[in-house]
């Protein structure tokens, strides 16, 4: 830790950095009521309920094991939300249910994002962005996302949007992490080099690595729930490791001024 500096910028994930996540155990069945209503509308009456909420609980595990199997590729594309829908969730629906599902793919993931979770900031994470504004270090935030803009919409209701410069989602860009290309258009964005940036996640697999191959200043790993999930074991070290958002605001007071 004592050879970091200040960084030119500050990159965040969005969950377990920023945010602190708790899903709702009753998020698929209404997603479900809400997918039915579409199909209903449409014309569509071969599905129930229970059975289109038995698909979406079988599209998200195997969106959560896509998940794991896309940290070991050296340069990841994300998923496309059709792709979530028509194939994940859909594939053994009627083809006119399909194709609802398919045309309504965005609304339906931005939808699916409010009603799986709940999101609170992490305590003292505008005290963290605060100590960045007042040292002019500009914050992006950099994270994958099947919605990026549920993180928006988050960030904007809390008022945190106003102390970000930059937001960087993998639906958005069409890569996920760990390809180093989120963090590289972020620095790209905020006009400075990636080897000066802080790059802060929780999780080893997606965050360390991206943090290393994009060749950031520092990857910060910070602890949440997720930290001890890796499905791999780490190749990569942190250049150090936080408790929350208070840990690396002390961190980041104790540096050089030197860029």
């Amino acid at each position: 830790m004592s050879d970091l500096v200040t960084p030119a910028a500050l990159l965040l994930d969005f969950g377990g950095v920023l945010v602190q996540t708790t899903t709702r155990p009753d998020w698929r069945l209404r997603l479900a009521e809400h997918v039915h209503r579409l199909l209903t509308t449409a014309g569509g009456t071969e599905l129930t309920v229970e059975q289109v909420a038995a698909d979406i609980g079988a599209g998200a595990a195997a969106d959560s094991h896509w998940k794991d199997a896309m940290s070991r590729p050296a340069a990841p594309a994300e998923m496309t939300q059709r792709f979530f829908w028509a194939e994940l969730v859909a594939a053994d629906w009627p083809d006119a249910a399909r194709t609802v599902v398919a045309t309504e793919s965005a609304a339906l993931c931005r939808r699916m994002g409010e009603l799986r979770q709940e999101r609170a900031n992490r305590p003292g994470i505008e005290r963290l962005l605060g100590l960045a504004r007042d040292r002019s270090i500009p914050v992006a935030v950099v994270s994958n996302a099947l919605c990026g803009v549920v993180h928006r919409d988050h960030l904007a209701a809390t008022g945190l949007a106003e102390l970000i410069a930059v937001q960087v989602y993998s639906d958005e860009i069409g890569v996920r992490k760990p390809n180093p290309a989120l963090i590289e258009h972020a620095a790209r964005a905020l006009s400075v080099p990636t080897g000066a940036v802080w790059y802060v996640g929780d999780t080893y697999d997606r965050d360390v690595v991206c943090g290393h191959r994009a060749g950031a200043g520092a990857t910060i790993l910070m602890r949440s729930r997720s930290t001890d999930s890796c499905p791999y074991e780490p190749r990569f070290a942190p250049d150090a490791v936080v408790d929350d958002p208070d840990a690396l605001r002390a961190l980041l007071t104790a540096t050089d001024s030197v860029h």
